[in-house]
């Protein structure tokens, strides 16, 4: 039954994916806010068709920590669904991405079209440079800059090595940073075909102030609270890795 309901999830996820990029394409010479629309509506029809196929919903806990100005998102990456989580959850979103993902054929459209900061990333000063430089227009357009801190998906129960990209962004623009840790990857394993039934959880936050700190400063302090979280929140979903130990946590939030 897993790989009956979780075929029927692709399908159905394929054909949306197919359409909204498509409706993407039309809706390029209206307003933005538009094709934004369009997007929302593909991550809220899959999550909810996630649901009603494969039984996995999502849980969003501590929105009450999103400061009221856009603001920088550091976020662990387990999987598909905390992306279409917050897609839905913020008013505006700009991705940080790798440039390759916009050549993946009717995806890659659609995310195009919602003006993500697509980064190079064989060549690190012009990635650098085109962070800051493209950040600071999306966030005074009112988007939250969302990005993962270790850089792709990372397996449950493991730890990758945390970049200073997004802070030091934050710290270059004067806003906070909001952490996010997600336990996503035990239900819907990194770049895994099965979705097993349950409840993932996205887990929001406090903002961390970047004033009067290094950027070291504040990559710490966002891994060290991501870190403990998903201490907290790990261990719930059918493909947790029942053989290792939950992992130490270490830096200036680990108590």
């Amino acid at each position: 039954m897993l790989w009956l309901r979780s075929t029927l999830y692709m399908l159905g996820w394929a054909i949306n994916t197919m359409l909204v990029a498509v409706a993407c394409m039309f809706a390029l010479p209206l307003p933005y806010r538009i094709r934004y629309k369009l997007v929302t509506y593909w991550s809220d029809f899959s999550l909810r068709w996630l649901e009603i196929t494969c039984g996995l919903k999502t849980q969003v806990i501590g929105t009450e920590n999103l400061p009221k100005e856009a603001a920088v998102v550091m976020s662990k990456h387990q999987s598909a669904m905390e992306t279409m989580a917050l897609q839905r959850l913020l008013p505006f979103t700009a991705w940080v991405v790798k440039r390759e993902l916009l050549w993946i054929p009717f995806f890659g459209w659609g995310l195009w079209s919602v003006r993500p900061i697509a980064i190079n990333r064989s060549n690190r000063a012009e990635a650098g440079r085109q962070l800051i430089e493209q950040g600071s227009a999306r966030l005074k357009s009112g988007a939250w800059i969302v990005i993962f801190p270790e850089g792709s998906r990372i397996a449950a129960g493991k730890r990758g090595k945390y970049k200073q990209g997004g802070a030091r962004l934050a710290s270059a623009l004067g806003v906070p940073v909001v952490p996010v840790a997600v336990n996503s990857g035990e239900f819907w394993p990194r770049n895994g075909f099965l979705k097993h039934p349950g409840t993932a959880t996205v887990s929001i936050g406090p903002a961390i102030p970047t004033a009067g700190k290094t950027v070291e400063q504040v990559r710490a302090e966002v891994e060290g609270w991501i870190e403990a979280e998903m201490v907290r929140i790990s261990g719930v979903g059918p493909c947790w890795p029942h053989n290792t130990e939950p992992q130490q946590v270490h830096g200036p939030l680990a108590a």
